[in-house]
């Protein structure tokens, strides 16, 4: 059937582009048309799709080829729909200004405008004479979101109109990032991905190569799982984008990086891997609807607007995938997720991200936020370094994940319970087996492997996939041996599971987890009233760390709050604790604690030999002077491994090897 559209088109050599309508946006198909539906160059896919705007409105207008897909959305679709609206009323009054307007808007509009009658009424009630207002030329008011096919986002190749440079950097993926405007208003973040450098050639061969994977031509081998024909199927799965880009490309064309951005799409996370192959970018943000709204970047604590959107399809393919991967629900039946995904890229650092979902009907379909985890996992001397906390206030932590204490790390979303709680696994003695208790996976296990621990991860199910219920991950845990617990985040039945194992003391050793709350007395109405444990229980807690994030003149910035100990299962007493007015007093003297964090203070309780934590820490046949020796000989350690940066978890690893018994 013939679309009734292509009358657009039919008396223009120039254009070839067939349009058609699909809901509120038009498509051009530009295939066979000579002028690629650049509708900022080419004044004949203009007048296209202008005319087909005549009568019926677009949120967006997209032009694909094989090799390009151009949206043009926001300012650039109203200026392109003023046009259709004024072309067709005005006909009946100036046919010429009319015909001029289908391919040169912006002339039209200026023609137009200050005339007296219809015409002069009518470029202003379609909107065009304002929309010409705002832009200098087509090269303005003309920016589309350009990706391959293959991709399944959009990027803005031209920066924002009149923003000033500030920065560029090299990513380990090919990608260019140029940053512009200043720290007073929201910066943009403008990524130009490998792929969108090709020539016209490369990007035929980057489409010719995708067909055939889709097509199946080049395909790994079946597998059988669990058996070496598997694993071998994974890794020619891998090959398969450069065997694909080896068979189409031409002899000058850049093998490599075409089979790398294949990869990235087809077998990778897309232009995430660009964002995640930055090492200061912490979080990207995917706003729903997606195809609507330009990702957002936090970016060495700064959060930034960015020149790439999601495609729809692109945002359902992530859903799907991370559906796949992680054995998660995420439909209208369960429309949250929290997840995990691996976006590394080749040449980067970068690996676990977490992913948390939105879906329909509680949002404007997906919607994503990913956080990276940080690629190399903290230790406590780089805490001391970094002044999260102090060598002294380390050192009792260190001490007391060691000589098996239970103890929670409090505070609110980002204060860096997590990473703290990470950290204070190294300190675990080296052969303790711990098991590790998350729904989803953040703590460093696989690195805390690799340097020869003995780290057995349990995954809990959290309604909607796989996994063990708490309690019975508990049971399980007790049943895989003797050692120490670590509780990912303790915020529902966790709590029980947490409690029960300190009460009972069962795993004989360090019994440690995380949770939301400020402060001692309000973790315990926490865990007590909301959570329901018994007060009996929450007495097995040793102590409390509570951290905070602070707002300074460098940006934010997380610090240990508080160091509280049990007493008597109600009362918290602070071993440390942040004193401004001793900061203010410590600073002007040029006093202030070891390891940069002035703020963090000892009470003086455990000088005094009134800290209860510290007596229970004394093995058989020591002293409080004994444990307080230990405490000043590890705080000594930890603060020389912050001065000379000795803070990586190998450095850490060798030399907590050499440290004498503590």
């Amino acid at each position: 059937m013939r679309n009734p559209l292509a009358r657009f088109r039919d008396d223009d050599p120039d254009c070839a582009c067939d349009p058609e309508f699909d809901d509120d946006r038009l498509l051009l198909d530009a295939a066979a048309c000579p002028g690629g539906g650049d509708l900022a160059a080419e004044p004949a896919c203009r007048r296209t799709a202008i005319a087909a705007l005549a009568d019926r409105e677009a949120a967006a207008v997209v032009t694909r080829t094989d090799r390009l897909e151009r949206a043009y959305e926001g300012e650039a679709a109203a200026l392109l729909v003023a046009a259709g609206r004024f072309a067709e009323r005005a006909a009946f009054y100036d046919a010429a200004l009319a015909d001029r307007a289908e391919s040169d808007p912006l002339a039209a509009a200026r023609a137009a405008v200050g005339r007296a009658g219809p015409v002069g009424e009518l470029v202003a009630e379609t909107g065009l004479a304002e929309c010409a207002r705002r832009v200098e030329g087509y090269a303005d008011a003309l920016r589309p979101f350009v990706g391959p096919p293959v991709a399944k986002a959009r990027v803005a190749a031209d920066p924002p109109p009149d923003a000033a440079f500030a920065e560029t950097r090299e990513l380990p993926t090919g990608a260019t990032v140029r940053v512009y405007g200043d720290e007073r208003v929201l910066r943009t973040y403008h990524l130009e991905p490998v792929e969108h450098a090709f020539d016209a050639s490369a990007l035929d061969a980057l489409a010719e190569a995708h067909e055939l994977l889709a097509d199946g031509a080049v395909s790994g081998p079946s597998a059988v799982a669990g058996t070496d024909s598997e694993r071998a199927g994974s890794a020619a799965s891998e090959r398969a984008p450069g065997r694909a880009v080896r068979e189409v490309a031409d002899a000058d064309a850049p093998v490599e990086s075409l089979a790398a951005a294949l990869r990235k799409h087809t077998r990778g996370y897309g232009v995430l891997a660009d964002f995640f192959a930055d090492p200061a970018v912490s979080d990207v943000f995917a706003t729903a609807p997606v195809g609507r709204n330009p990702l957002r970047v936090t970016v060495d604590g700064e959060r930034m607007r960015t020149n790439v959107r999601l495609t729809d399809s692109g945002a359902r393919a992530l859903a799907s995938r991370f559906r796949r991967e992680n054995g998660r629900a995420f439909s209208r039946a369960a429309p949250t997720l929290d997840a995990t995904a691996e976006v590394g890229a080749t040449g980067s650092d970068r690996g676990g991200v977490r992913v948390a979902g939105v879906t329909d009907p509680v949002s404007d379909g997906p919607g994503f936020a990913f956080r990276a985890h940080d690629a190399t996992p903290w230790t406590l001397p780089a805490l001391v370094e970094n002044g999260t906390l102090a060598a002294d206030a380390a050192a009792l932590l260190s001490l007391a994940a060691e000589r098996a204490a239970a103890g929670l790390v409090a505070g609110p979303r980002g204060a860096g319970k997590t990473t703290l709680l990470g950290a204070l696994c190294w300190e675990l003695p080296a052969a303790t087996r711990t098991v590790v208790i998350e729904d989803t996976p953040e703590l460093p296990v696989a690195a805390l492997q690799r340097r020869g621990r003995d780290f057995q991860p349990l995954r809990t199910e959290s309604g909607d996939g796989p996994g063990l219920a708490p309690p019975d991950a508990l049971r399980t845990a007790l049943r895989l041996g003797e050692g120490a617990l670590v509780v990912g985040e303790v915020r529902g039945e966790e709590a029980a599971v947490l409690y029960e194992a300190m009460r009972v003391g069962a795993n004989g050793d360090a019994v440690l987890g995380t949770i939301h709350g400020d402060g001692g007395a309000g973790v315990r109405e926490r865990v007590v009233s909301d959570l329901g444990v018994p007060a009996s229980s929450f007495a097995a807690t040793d102590l409390v760390v509570t951290l905070e994030a602070v707002s300074t003149p460098a940006g934010k910035r997380r610090r240990v709050k508080t160091v509280e100990e049990v007493v008597d299962g109600d009362r918290f007493e602070a071993l440390f604790r942040t004193d401004e007015s001793q900061r203010a007093r410590r600073a002007s003297s040029g006093t202030a604690s070891a390891g940069g964090n002035a703020e963090l203070d000892p009470t003086g309780r455990i000088d005094r030999g009134n800290s209860a934590l510290v007596a229970a820490l004394a093995d058989s046949g020591e002293s409080y002077a004994d444990v307080r020796e230990a405490l000043s000989d590890r705080e000594s350690l930890l603060a020389d491994l912050a001065r000379r940066n000795r803070t990586t978890p190998a450095a850490v690893v060798s030399a907590y090897a050499d440290r004498r018994p503590s």
